[in-house]
């Protein structure tokens, strides 16, 4: 997984991403790893979701304005 080092204000709730063909998988800073895909979320959430992580800017507010729980699947609970 890449870590979201971009992340300028220091308070993003990203912590590390993956991106693959059709998805990306989100490690938050409470060690939760969740899966969106392009079924779960749409082509367009994800192929923007992309765009936010490799920029290192506003992933974390997309998905909680956009996505939240579209996610395809839960890899990993919260660690707290």
């Amino acid at each position: 997984m890449e870590q979201y080092k971009k992340n300028n204000s220091g308070t993003s709730g990203v912590e590390f991403y993956e991106i693959e063909d059709k998805d990306i998988i989100i490690q938050f800073i409470d060690g939760s790893i969740y899966r969106y895909s392009y079924k779960s979320a749409g082509e367009s959430a994800i192929e923007h979701m992309k765009k936010l992580a490799i920029a290192g800017k506003g992933l974390t507010t997309f998905i909680n304005q956009h996505v939240r729980d579209n996610y395809e699947e839960k890899l990993k609970e919260s660690s707290y």
